[in-house]
Parts: C-alpha cells; structure tokens; sequence
C-alpha cells in the first residue's frame, strides 16, 4: 500500500480527468475516461470537453449528440448527465432504483411507485415507434407531479436540438431503447462498470466517494467493489483508497498548466474533496444556496485560483489573489483560444 499526499492526489485527478494534458480527439472516448459530464446547463459540457480534448469546436458535440455516439439522460444523483452511447445503459441500469428512491423521498405527496409505473406506461405507448415529446406535452398526458419523476420509471433521452449550445433548454425526450437501442447489461454489470469508470476517472477514491458520486446505497457500491481486482492506498490520515490496478499516479511534482473549467464541472463536487482541487476556504464562494450549480472557475497550479465569466465576446477574471505574471498570461491564451472554438 502506498500512503499518498494530497498533491498526489490532485495530481491523479488532473491526469484522470485529462487536465493535465487534453487528451486526443474523440469525444465519446474522452466522456468514457472522465466518467461522463454534468449537463444541466448546455454550455458546460461543450466548455467541459474543450478543456479536456485538443482540437475541439462547439459543432463536433452537436454533430456527436445528433449521430447518437453521445448521450444525455437522467442518470447519477438524478443530474442531467452526458455521457457515450455505450455507457448509457450501464449508468441508467445501476442507478435506476436509487434514483426512484430518491425522487419519493424527496417529493412532497409522491405519488405511488404503482402510480409512477401506470404513468411510465402511458407515456411509453406516447413514445414509442421513435416519437418524441416536449416537457409541456408529457405534463399534459401525465400530470405536473407525475412528469417530475415519470424519466425514473421510463429511461429517456434529451433529443437533439434540444440541450445543444444552439438550444440550450433540453426538453424534448424520447425513449432510449428507441434512441440507442436496448440495454446489453444488467443492474449487477451495470453497478461494476459504474463503478469501474469511477475509479478510472476520479481514483484512487473511498468507498464513500464512489457512494457520493453514484448516488447509490452504499451496500450496493459496496458489493460492487468487492467483486473487483483493486489496489489499495492510504490517504496520510490514514483512509483507504481503491483504485484500478495501473492507473495513472502522476508525480506530484508535475506540473498543471491553468484550465478553465465551466458550472458544475464534477472536479469540485464533494466526491472529490481529498484532491485540493477546491480548497474548503473558497468552496462558500463556488457553491452557495442562491447559486447551487456554481460560477465557471479557473485552475493555477491544480487548484481554483477564481472565477470567470463570459460576456459580449470577452472573458473576464476574477481571481482570488493576485496573479503572477505568467499565469495570467496562459490564462488569456486560454481564454481566447475558448472564444475562437466555442463561443464564436
């Protein structure tokens, strides 16, 4: 067992997460790597995937999103994620019952899971043949209250024009069987390789960090991780880490090049804590309850140095503390290579 420092574990994210170096290009093979990306928000997973692979323009995922190699679904958390035609199925199968729990613990009057179901069937039949429905539509044909949670008991897609950067509100669905075609796992098989991308994109972790990111029972990760050849490591408080065998344990010295990363990129969520990423004195000025999906950010040297923002063809910064010279200057590289790929 090796006992690892937290720049060594910040280190292991960047690289895991290609933000140490973008990796190639490939965009449902770079989704596979860092274990697919938050989707709420359009714009973050186009500014996502543009910090993570070399040469990428805003039209390549819209392009990917209407050839179906790319996803987006309600998957871990319950959070709009987007992810590779392959590991859809896998994610849906693995989280579909913790998601179900979730949405009735937390709903007020929730209908029953028999209720859900009935309305799950209507809505197929509403479906089927390769139809497809707008939010308003589905709240019509099943109810307000139903509609929130009725993508639980029937696994749905956001169908492209919808959730692009061009159409940013992503709410036309339909049916993912239909989409992408049906499942070729299990819930077993899908929770092993849930769980496998997890660790190959933000390990080495705890059993509790696997938890956190899945949104799963702990019992079920659990069982997961018992069925997998893993290595171990110790955090320098002593916590066990699991890990992939072989994967990736760059040298904490080496160096990060700044990066920008967008709203609810998953490097700073609480699954990843251990790393530095975002230290806990700034995380109150990332993620607040009037601004839970957080503001864009950016890295100097691995961690959140400030936040910038997007506006009338310029971006702008606001860093935490002052910048030494050569790193505003890569920043604004940066930015005006984001500006000539994406946003223009």
């Amino acid at each position: 067992m090796t006992t690892l420092s937290p720049r060594a574990l910040n280190r292991a994210l960047l690289a895991r997460q290609c933000l140490l170096d973008r990796r190639p290009p490939g965009l449902a093979e770079a989704l596979d790597a860092i274990g697919g990306i938050q989707a709420q928000y359009a714009p973050s997973m186009y500014i996502g995937l543009w910090s993570r692979v070399t040469g990428f323009r805003r039209d390549a995922l819209t392009a990917a999103l209407e050839d179906r190699s790319v996803v987006q679904g309600t998957l871990m958390r319950v959070t709009i994620h987007l992810v590779s035609r392959a590991d859809y199925w896998p994610f849906a199968l693995a989280t579909r019952q913790a998601r179900r729990k979730r949405w009735l613990t937390a709903e007020r009057d929730a209908p029953t899971p028999a209720a859900m179901a009935g309305a799950a069937r209507r809505l197929r039949r509403a479906l089927a043949g390769g139809g497809t429905l707008r939010r308003p539509e589905i709240d019509a044909l099943v109810g307000k209250q139903r509609a929130r949670g009725v993508g639980l008991w029937l696994d749905m897609v956001r169908v492209p024009p919808s959730g692009t950067w061009e159409r940013r509100r992503a709410d036309l669905y339909g049916l993912a069987e239909d989409w992408i075609g049906p499942p070729a796992c299990d819930e077993r098989e899908g929770m092993e390789h849930l769980v496998r991308r997890y660790l190959a994109g933000f390990g080495p972790a705890t059993r509790k960090d696997v938890a956190s990111f899945t949104g799963v029972a702990p019992a079920a990760v659990r069982a997961a991780l018992d069925a997998l050849e893993l290595e171990r490591h110790h955090t320098e408080d002593g916590e066990e880490l699991l890990d992939l065998p072989g994967a990736p344990l760059p040298d904490p010295g080496t160096p990060a090049p700044p990066r920008l990363l967008p709203t609810w990129d998953a490097t700073l969520l609480i699954h990843v804590r251990r790393t530095g990423l975002l230290s806990e004195e700034h995380r109150a000025r990332i993620f607040t309850t009037r601004n839970p999906h957080s503001d864009p950010t950016f890295l100097v040297d691995g961690r959140v140095a400030g936040t910038w923002r997007e506006e009338r063809g310029r971006i702008d910064f606001s860093p935490f503390a002052r910048l030494d010279r050569a790193d505003d200057r890569a920043l604004r590289e940066e930015a005006d290579r984001l500006l000539a790929d994406v946003y223009r």
